[in-house]
């Protein structure tokens, strides 16, 4: 059986996030979720940090709470890849939360998106297996939240950009021909969560927002490390605040 066949609705899972993890009461509604270890370092540094919460994913990883503009936000640093952020994501929700805003890199296949650059995802190709235990199989899933989140980013006065994404779990075999393809098709980046965490959002009703930041770049002749690997502390104190003034206004 190929993957195009996993997804099915006629019976519940044997293995369910809340046999696994208890509701918190007054656990925040609202969740940020940041890939870089850096913006955890930054937050640390905060007088309103709390820990309210942890995973056990091989190792622990602390779930906090901030508040900003009288909002308390669970904050959490992600896995990487679509599986295990999934499974963060599902256990999050059982906790309590309701609402994530998710901002992490992506590559860019349009030389012209400079590196630091934002975007705001419109769809993603489901190049990955998660979304496939979620919803049907199809190309692309769409991303409900994109016109809310331009929206409040315009209200921000935050520059940004839209468009589709390549969601691969596969970040070693992204090769010139696929990255052609999905160029075709009008993706401008790529990543390797968006279609995960979106089907999970539609699966299990939850609101999921997301913002990337331009890093390297496939679309030339090599490819271009530009910022992978070494954004400045105070462009990760950028993309963090944004990530908070989105969450008080969604």
């Amino acid at each position: 059986m190929g993957i195009e066949k996993a997804f099915e609705n006629l019976s519940e899972e044997i293995l369910q996030p809340w046999k696994i993890v208890n509701k918190i009461e007054d656990f925040p509604e609202i969740a940020i979720v940041t890939f870089n270890n850096h913006t955890i370092e930054i937050i640390q540094n905060r007088e309103d940090i709390e820990k309210i919460s942890e995973f056990h994913a091989g190792f622990v990883i602390p779930i906090y709470s901030v508040t900003h503009k009288n909002k308390k936000i669970a904050v959490y640093q992600s896995l990487i890849g679509g599986a295990g952020t999934a499974m963060l994501l599902e256990e999050m929700i059982a906790k309590g939360a309701k609402k994530f805003v998710f901002f992490g890199s992506c590559g860019t296949l349009n030389k012209n998106i400079d590196a630091g650059n934002l975007i705001i995802p419109t769809a993603a190709y489901r190049d990955e297996g998660a979304s496939y235990h979620y919803m049907a199989a199809g190309d692309y899933i769409e991303v409900k939240t994109a016109e809310k989140l331009s929206h409040i980013m315009k209200k921000l006065n935050i520059s940004h950009i839209k468009g589709k994404t390549w969601t691969t779990d596969a970040i070693y075999r992204e090769t010139r021909h696929n990255m052609l393809k999905r160029k075709s098709e009008g993706c401008i980046t790529v990543d390797m969560e968006c279609a995960s965490i979106m089907a999970v959002g539609k699966f299990r009703g939850a609101e999921i927002y997301e913002y990337l930041y331009a890093e390297d770049n496939l679309d030339n002749i090599e490819w271009e490390r530009r910022s992978m690997g070494s954004v400045p502390l105070n462009a990760n104190g950028k993309y963090w605040q944004i990530a908070l003034d989105i969450a008080a206004m969604i």
